[in-house]
């Protein structure tokens, strides 16, 4: 999703759609809490002026997390609906708007996108339902996870003679 400014000078009097379903893998890299990301939908338009070009994109898409409390495997959908723009003459602009420039006379969208669903992470997640073969290992080498509950099953041996005394009644 690149266009040179001189491309994108051409759509001034008419809007460019998009319509394009992108590959964001490379994303895995910068997240390491992203397992996989499926493919990501972007539609929108672009409307170019004079002297920027304004990118109004939805993304949709679904991430791959793991869970916080269990490390299975989490789908969430995300569904993003943004405004981006772009300086075509960057020299030209004094103001204090968040603006974006080309690198070079290169619009490269792809790092846009990925900022904003990089935004959309949540800094928790947790699976509805959990599967037990899915979850993560309960045992290991000199360790295994106690729950409460067998906790409270166990009766310690020095105070077995106590927990007999209300029996009695």
């Amino acid at each position: 999703m690149k266009w040179h400014v001189h491309q994108l000078k051409k759509f001034q009097h008419k809007p460019l759609i998009l319509d394009e379903v992108v590959d964001l893998s490379e994303l895995k890299k910068r997240n390491h809490e992203i397992r996989d990301i499926l493919s990501v939908h972007v539609t929108g338009k672009v409307d170019v002026s004079n002297d920027r070009a304004t990118f109004h994109l939805h993304l949709t898409g679904t991430l791959v997390l793991p869970c916080s409390r269990t490390l299975v495997d989490v789908k969430l959908p995300f569904d993003i609906t943004t405004t981006e723009h772009f300086l075509l003459q960057p020299a030209l602009y004094e103001g204090d708007e968040d603006f974006h420039e080309p690198e070079g006379e290169v619009i490269d969208l792809l790092p846009v996108i990925e900022e904003n669903i990089l935004l959309e992470i949540p800094m928790q997640i947790f699976a509805e339902n959990p599967d037990k073969e899915e979850s993560a290992p309960q045992s290991g080498k000199d360790w295994q996870v106690i729950s409460e509950l067998d906790n409270q099953e166990k009766v310690d041996p020095r105070l077995a003679g106590l927990a007999k005394y209300f029996d009695k009644k």
